[in-house]
This record gives structure tokens, C-alpha cells and sequence, in this order.
């Protein structure tokens, strides 16, 4: 070891308690939008365990302070300790607008800046100037028949709680149920300062009509005052109930889109649009979605549709579901991988979504403009696909094409032809091999080379999972191709013999469970499977280092 080396060395292992010792920071705001009169409570956690208190004196000018606290939480992470604190405080706007919260400092680190939209004050609920009292809102009054709406239960209490039950029977005819954790936060209220605990619910119509949802319920017991000290136990009962909701329910217009979806609002966008590609391989198209008014089991399936001239394969969506304004939104993305067939021009068809305007009560259409792709030759095999002639009309396309069941875009005849020969020519095989006497195969085969009866009848079967199948249809038919089958893909890995397929398999475990690219594990697995799988050599029992137990005579 040299000397620069061994410096270097002395100097990394100096620097790990340091780095160790890194702490870490990080602030947010409960609430992102408040009504004057109401507070968001901003969270400054830090693993500095030593770490004072922020000094809040700059947010005095914008904000009244009340409520700071502070916790501390000690965890066990890899087996080293850590210590986590978490200071609060409640802010409570002085003035309507885009309000700024400035970063602060936490022992030797600074909290990002943060933003608060303060809005007017709020009509005083016609409950209020009771200890305890309930409040319910819904975003839409006359909404449609499996509508999803937004239902806010406000709890206020301007005495301490000491335990309580807050209850909303669901309404026959419609389904409702609970969505993310409570919120609290303070309200001033005609001069007195009220605590507010705020539920959110979804409730969705099943059926036009009238619909009553009950009022909520509450029972707890609270924080006497000076009587209830002297003459009782210290406690005071406490009960509200809020007052009913009537929504009156319409059915869905005869002229609406189908399938139907009554929303707000509906955007559509390409995240990934490329420009170009090639043929035989794979291009990743992405599209995103964002619905106000909707969850993701409400929103249909996103497609993408490559027509005669490539094969689309899907990725499973990804969904992102908040609740803002009072009513659920949803944003969806998915992720598709174009396989263009030849060389030329392709247009993937426009995508294009119906939904109904809840507001304006009239049909629209969310739609994406057609993608073109430049399609340049393949590096395996597709230089000399032929490009398509301007005055070939576009219906000849389909001679050379067939629809395949749960496949976008067409099927070579090709394809199918060379499937159809494969599988007659497996099952010739596997009657020829079982003719030939049992004392006439090889016990093992060299290294490296392809086993009979390990697996190579179930080839054509990964051909068809790799063209047209998902993840899980490929593993599968990864697992079949060893014999006995493998029970998964750790130990199929250890049977293969070469470097290639044995990475091939890995970039499809990483495209499966860890966020690798699924086009790209494709690709690599039609490369490294293009001639079968090479297993290791089974190891000669005649080699065995010890001696039979019971001899033969």
C-alpha cells in the first residue's frame, strides 16, 4: 500500500463520525390553505438531539404564535440508537394572501422555506357559542348518481377533551367511507377560541333521488369548570349532534359518455413522448392523468394503441390520490413500451377519454394528440425491414397482421406460423425422445451447452410470455424451463451457467420488484434466451468422495 493511499484511508476513517453525526432537518405545514381566523401547525423535525428550540421571531409578522411544543422519540435503526425531536407551532395568519413561513434554525442546520395561502374569513358556523359543537359540509348538493363527494366533519370544542367518540352513520343508497387522518388545528370563533378536530369522508350516490345523510354524533366528557371541581369528580359530559344533509341525487344524462365519469375537471399529458425509434425495440411512452372529483377505482384503464405497425405492451398504473378542496382528485399515470414492426413512419392513435362536466352539466372529452415515431432500422436483425410506401393504401397493412386476444396492436403471420411450427415441432421431439431407451442418455452434458430434458421443451413457451405476456407470465415461464421447475428465480440463477442469461434474469427481477425498466429486461432476456438456456453440469454420483453404504455384492 502506498503512502497517498494509506492517507487517503486514515483520512475516510477520521471523517465517518462526522458524517455520522450528519443531522438531518426537515419542516411542513399541516395544512397548506387556512381561513383567517383558523391556524396550520408547522413541524420541524431533527435528529440533533442537542438542538434548541427555533427562535419564531421572525414569523411574528405575518402570523400570531400560540401552541409550541416539543417531543423527543429515541429508535433503534441497524442496530444504532437515534434520537428524533419534533418542535410545533400553531400559526394563525394576520392578513389574507401568499404567505411565506422564512427558514428557521435548529441548532447548526436551516429549515427550507415554506408556503401558506390564507384565505377570507369563513361564514361562522350557526351552531356556534356552545362548549361543543358539529359542523358538516359537502362540495356538492345536487351531485350525480356515483358522483364522488366530498363530505368535511368539523368537531369544535372550546373546552378541554378528555376522551370522546365521533360518529356519521353511512346513508342508505349511497356508500361513504373515512379518507386520511384527522386534522386539528384552532378557529377564533364571535371572540372565543374554538379546537377543531376535521374528517374527511367520500360519499358516493348508488341511485338517483333523494338522499339523507344523518346528522353526525358526538359524546365525551371534558375538563370541568370551578363547580364541577368542588361537587364532582372534575369531569363535565359533553354531547353534539350536527345537523342533517338532504343531497338531491340526479341520474346520469342519456347523452352522457360512456363509461360514465361525472368530474370537475380531466387533463391528460404525455410525461414520455419520444420522437424516434427502432424496430424490434422497445420505446417508452408515458401518460398521466389528473381527475378532480374522482378516486382511482372510479378512473378507466389509460390505452395507447399502435395499430397494425407496432405492439403495445402495458405497465400496471400508478395512482395518487389526495383530497383538496373539500373533494377527492387522483392523479394516474401509466407507463407503455412501443415495439414498432418495421421501419418508417408509426402513429400511435390519439388517446382520448369521455367524462361528464359536473359544473357546466355537459359532455366533454379529455383527448392527447396523435405520437409520431420515426421508426430507423433495428440493431438485431431489422436493418432491412421495409419501410412503407406512400401510396400503398393503409388497409393492405392488415394481410400480414392478426389480432391476438389481450395483445395491443397486430401479430405478424409470420409470428404465428413460426409459434404453430415450434410447438409441432416440440411435440415430435418429446415423442422421439420417449421411444429412445433410458440406458442410451448421456448422464451428463459439458458445461455450458444445453441440456436435454432441462427445460428446452418449455422455450417457445417464454417466446410467447417475452412477445405478448406481463412480468409475471415471463417468470413463470423461467421457472418451467428447469427440470424439476424452479421454485424461483434465486434459485433458477444458480443453475444457469451463463453470465448473460444469468444477468438478463436479474434486470427482469429488478423490473418486477425494484423499479428496473421492463422493455429494457425484455430486450435483454430475447438476447440471452435466443438459443436456450446453458445450465451447469450435473455432477457424476460416480464421483462421489465416499464410498456406498451398502455395498453391492
Amino acid at each position: 500500500m502506498n503512502s497517498r493511499f494509506a492517507r487517503l484511508l486514515v483520512a475516510f476513517v477520521l471523517l465517518l463520525p462526522v458524517l455520522a453525526a450528519h443531522a438531518e432537518i426537515r419542516a411542513w405545514l399541516d395544512r397548506e390553505r387556512v381561513s383567517l381566523g383558523e391556524t396550520a401547525t408547522l413541524n420541524i423535525e431533527t435528529d440533533e438531539a442537542g438542538a434548541d428550540a427555533p427562535d419564531y421571531s421572525s414569523l411574528m409578522r405575518d402570523f400570531d404564535l400560540s401552541g409550541n411544543t416539543s417531543s423527543r422519540q429515541f429508535e433503534m435503526i441497524n442496530g444504532q440508537g437515534r434520537t428524533r425531536v419534533l418542535f410545533a407551532v400553531a400559526l394563525q395568519p394576520k392578513r389574507e394572501g401568499l404567505l411565506t413561513v422564512p427558514p428557521l434554525t435548529v441548532g447548526k442546520q436551516r429549515t427550507r422555506p415554506l408556503t401558506l395561502t390564507a384565505t377570507a374569513a369563513s361564514v361562522a358556523p350557526a351552531r356556534a357559542g356552545g362548549p361543543v359543537f358539529i359542523e358538516t359540509e359537502v362540495d356538492d348538493d345536487e351531485p350525480y348518481v356515483q358522483q364522488a363527494v366530498g363530505l368535511v366533519m368539523r368537531l369544535y370544542y372550546a373546552v378541554p377533551l378528555l376522551s370522546g367518540q365521533l360518529e356519521l352513520d353511512p346513508p342508505e343508497g349511497a356508500s361513504l367511507q373515512r379518507v386520511g387522518e384527522d386534522l386539528q388545528y384552532a378557529r377564533e370563533i364571535q371572540g372565543r377560541r374554538y379546537n377543531v378536530i376535521e374528517r374527511r369522508m367520500l360519499l358516493i350516490p348508488e341511485r338517483s333521488g333523494t338522499l339523507t345523510v344523518a346528522g353526525a354524533r358526538f359524546s365525551g366528557r371534558g375538563a370541568g369548570g370551578f363547580f364541577d371541581d368542588m361537587f364532582g369528580d372534575g369531569q363535565r359530559e359533553l354531547r353534539a349532534n350536527g345537523p342533517p344533509r338532504i343531497l338531491k341525487v340526479q341520474s346520469a344524462p342519456a347523452d352522457a359518455p360512456q363509461p360514465w365519469l361525472p368530474l370537475r375537471n380531466l387533463q391528460l399529458r404525455y410525461v414520455a413522448a419520444p420522437q424516434q425509434a427502432r424496430a424490434g425495440e422497445a420505446a417508452t411512452v408515458i401518460v398521466e392523468a389528473t381527475a378532480d372529483g374522482a378516486t382511482a377505482a372510479q378512473m378507466p384503464e389509460l390505452q395507447l394503441s399502435g395499430g397494425d405497425g407496432a405492439q403495445v405492451f402495458a405497465e400496471p398504473a400508478q395512482s395518487d390520490e389526495t383530497f383538496a378542496e373539500g373533494r377527492p382528485q387522483v392523479k394516474v399515470t401509466r407507463r407503455f413500451s412501443v415495439v414498432p414492426a418495421r421501419v418508417g413512419d408509426l402513429a400511435l392513435a390519439p388517446l382520448r377519454l369521455g367524462w361528464w362536466d359536473v359544473r357546466s352539466d355537459s359532455a366533454r372529452t379529455a383527448a392527447l394528440p396523435a405520437l409520431q415515431l420515426k421508426v430507423a432500422p433495428g440493431a438485431a436483425g431489422n436493418a432491412n425491414a421495409p419501410a412503407p410506401s406512400a401510396n400503398v393504401a393503409p388497409t393492405a397493412a392488415p394481410s400480414r397482421w392478426v389480432r391476438i386476444p389481450g395483445v395491443q396492436g397486430g401479430v405478424g403471420v409470420w409470428a404465428v406460423t413460426t409459434v404453430v411450427f415450434a410447438l409441432l415441432w416440440l411435440v415430435t421431439l418429446a415423442w422421439g425422445l420417449n421411444r429412445r431407451h433410458v440406458a442410451h442418455a448421456p448422464n451428463s452434458a459439458p458445461a455450458g451447452e444445453p441440456q436435454p430434458g432441462a427445460g428446452t421443451g418449455s422455450l417457445s413457451m417464454l417466446k410467447r410470455a417475452l412477445d405478448a405476456g406481463d412480468l409475471g407470465d415471463i417468470t413463470d415461464a423461467l421457472l418451467a424451463l428447469a427440470k424439476p421447475a424452479a421454485a424461483d428465480l434465486e434459485s433458477l440463477l444458480e443453475r444457469f451457467d451463463d453470465a448473460r442469461q444469468r444477468d438478463a434474469v436479474e434486470q427482469l427481477r429488478r423490473a418486477r420488484w425494484g423499479g428496473g425498466d421492463p422493455a429494457a429486461a425484455r430486450t435483454a432476456l430475447r438476447a440471452a434466451f435466443a438459443h436456450g438456456p446453458r445450465w451447469k453440469a450435473a455432477r457424476d454420483p460416480s464421483l462421489a468422495p465416499l464410498a456406498p453404504l451398502y455395498p453391492e455384492a
